[in-house]
């Protein structure tokens, strides 16, 4: 239960009824029983039936000759009195009540105001988190970090080399500033992280946080950003104002980019407060007021939506990238966190550092916790090369979905249709060798054949990509050939996708048609209206904009030939590795190289070798159903 809540709801009951109890009318009090008109009054006057009266301003209460008492409110009749006298009425007079009102009656006229003065305060916490009191809103959020609460030193940071040399100087720099100082150097006024997601920038400023020996404080970029414009410009202020007291020491921004857009981006101008939130900061960086030894390092993935003001000289000083890791840097990266976990003496992280191209730090971090979650799934106390296989599938692949009911029919065309990508990947000189094929569900695929690069590359030719498309065109064109056009499903789909990207990549932006030339075409440009995302293209005509597109189709359609030319010719390989694949579900690249280039099936399973050479069980009438396979 909210207490909170309780407690304010409680409140306002106790103000309703406070309220109801002091503007009701004060009369209602009285007894009504002895109440008189001033007519009826006077009327018993002139009778003679008025005995006393007590007079206190206007009100009147007196009683008459048979003992009852009665009140009435008299109007200023200047003759009331003289009345009262010529009828023997004894009069006593007294003035009005001018009681000090007690303690309860001053709380309780003041509770209404003090009450919308508490509720407004609770308000403006909970809107802007509450910290520093009701008026705290324009400090900083900035946390110093604690070095005791898991520090990080860089011996924990691995696979970015250039990046650490960079910001150690940094570090180096703020422990002995006279070294550097002595030839006329100065501090960095800023340092830039710039790298894909997961590739460690923010576990590269916890490392600095734990080497420099300096007050650390870190922020994020979207803590600036309120909805009342000046407050996160108030809290850069604030931020550098504790730099200072604590000079010289290190501020880490993370996600720099929810406050250091470009201004005046998009459709109607900017926003505001993120606005003068970036302009405040860039004073405070480099303006009139400098500020000495409080050292910027900011992160970000998306450097190219930085303002141009915040990327000069004199402010972030140094743009550091921190990219993805080579083999060598997985290799230290796997070392790293493999240090927490209990490890069969045989496995070999080099090796599964070059089975894991592309992967950044945190998904290298990812598949050493996922194959020791595998390991004690399973009951074991270390974690073997099976469990490490087991758990790069799941991260490259997504997780097997065995409890999805697939009919023959389904699996049968996923079987040809993955076969058919794998006969056209081992046919094409220029591909990658196959790392494992399956059809067995994963992620969001019915199928899938992986491949893996030999070693790390930076760019690829033409005739790479040409392969790549002929192989994404493989699995239609395997449909096609054993099922026919009026059974072919839209398993192609990503595949098609795939295709047409990567032929819309080489003619518009590497310049590889020889039919448009070396030229970009179409830079793509995205803008936001009315909440949704609009990409205009710039810098091509209909005429054109006409040629590209004929472009793209014919490198599609050049890779559907190539595919279709393989498969037809390797017919007889495509039958024997879809069975394969029907009985066994998961062949190794090996395994498929040895089954189709010198006939040895996997050991100990030769039951589908004897079967015959009747296609007809392979070829049973297949259901047209939407299915996304890779």
């Amino acid at each position: 239960m909210n207490y909170k809540n309780l407690a304010m709801w409680a409140i306002i009951v106790f103000l309703t009824i406070g309220l109801y109890n002091m503007f009701k009318n004060p009369q209602s009090n009285l007894s009504k029983n002895n109440q008189v008109n001033f007519s009826e009054f006077l009327t018993e006057v002139e009778n003679g039936r008025v005995v006393k009266v007590e007079i206190k301003g206007n009100n009147i209460n007196g009683v008459l000759s048979d003992g009852n008492s009665f009140s009435t409110y008299a109007p200023n009749d200047p003759n009331l009195i003289e009345k009262l006298s010529s009828k023997g009425v004894a009069i006593s007079a007294a003035p009005l009540d001018e009681k000090m009102p007690s303690l309860f009656g001053v709380l309780l006229s003041w509770f209404p105001m003090l009450l919308l003065i508490a509720v407004w305060i609770f308000f403006m916490r909970q809107m802007q988190g509450g910290k520093g009191g009701a008026m705290g809103f324009g400090r900083s959020k900035a946390k110093m970090m604690n070095e005791l609460k898991g520090k990080v030193t860089f011996n924990d940071v691995a696979g970015v080399e250039e990046a650490k040399e960079e910001v150690e100087e940094v570090v180096e720099f703020l422990r002995d500033p006279k070294k550097f100082s002595r030839l006329g150097g100065k501090i960095p006024r800023g340092c830039l992280l710039v790298g894909p997601p997961g590739t460690g920038k923010t576990l590269l400023a916890r490392a600095i946080a734990g080497e420099a020996g300096v007050p650390f404080f870190t922020i994020s970029g979207s803590d600036f950003v309120e909805m009342f414009v000046g407050v996160g410009a108030s809290r850069v202020r604030d931020m550098f104002e504790q730099g200072k007291k604590h000079s010289p020491c290190i501020i880490f921004i993370d996600e720099i980019d929810a406050v250091g857009r470009s201004r005046g981006a998009g459709l109607g101008g900017g926003n505001d407060e993120r606005e003068q939130t970036l302009n405040q900061l860039l004073v405070e960086m480099d303006g009139f007021d400098t500020n000495e030894g409080v050292i910027i390092i900011a992160a970000t993935n998306r450097p190219d939506v930085l303002d141009p003001a915040l990327l000069r000289p004199g402010r972030f000083d140094r743009q550091v990238v921190v990219s993805l890791p080579d083999i060598i840097g997985r290799e230290k990266i796997l070392k790293v966190h493999s240090k927490k976990i209990s490890m069969a003496p045989d496995i070999n992280l080099r090796t599964v550092a070059r089975g894991t191209p592309g992967f950044s730090g945190a998904d290298l971090a990812n598949l050493v916790n996922e194959s020791a979650l595998l390991a004690a799934r399973k009951n074991k106390r270390i974690v073997t090369n099976q469990e490490f296989e087991e758990a790069k599938d799941k991260v490259m692949m997504g997780a097997e979905r065995r409890s999805m009911v697939m009919t023959e029919e389904e699996k049968k065309l996923t079987a040809y249709h993955e076969a058919g990508h794998a006969i056209v990947t081992i046919n094409e000189k220029a591909a990658y060798p196959i790392h494992k094929a399956t059809i067995i569900p994963r992620g969001r695929a019915l199928g899938m054949v992986m491949q893996l690069p030999e070693k790390d590359e930076v760019s690829q030719t033409r005739e790479q990509l040409h392969a790549q498309m002929a192989i994404a065109m493989g699995g239609r064109v395997a449909e096609e050939l054993i099922f026919g056009d009026d059974k072919v499903t839209t398993g192609a789909v990503s595949d098609i996708e795939q295709a047409t990207k990567r032929a819309r990549a080489m003619v518009m932006r590497a310049g590889l048609s020889k039919e448009l030339g070396p030229v970009a075409y179409g830079e793509n440009e995205e803008e936001v209206f009315l909440g949704r995302s609009v990409a205009r293209q710039q810098n091509m005509s209909e005429e054109t904009a006409k040629k590209v597109d004929a472009e793209i189709r014919k490198f599609v359609e050049k890779g559907y030939e190539r595919a279709r030319k393989v498969l037809t010719e390797k017919i007889d390989d495509l039958h024997k590795l879809a069975k394969a694949l029907l009985t066994y579900e998961t062949l190794t690249g090996k395994e498929i190289e040895d089954l189709v280039n010198k006939n040895i099936y996997p050991a100990g399973k030769q039951d589908i070798k004897d079967e015959g050479d009747d296609q007809s069980s392979a070829l049973g009438s297949i259901g047209l159903k939407p299915k996304i396979v890779h």
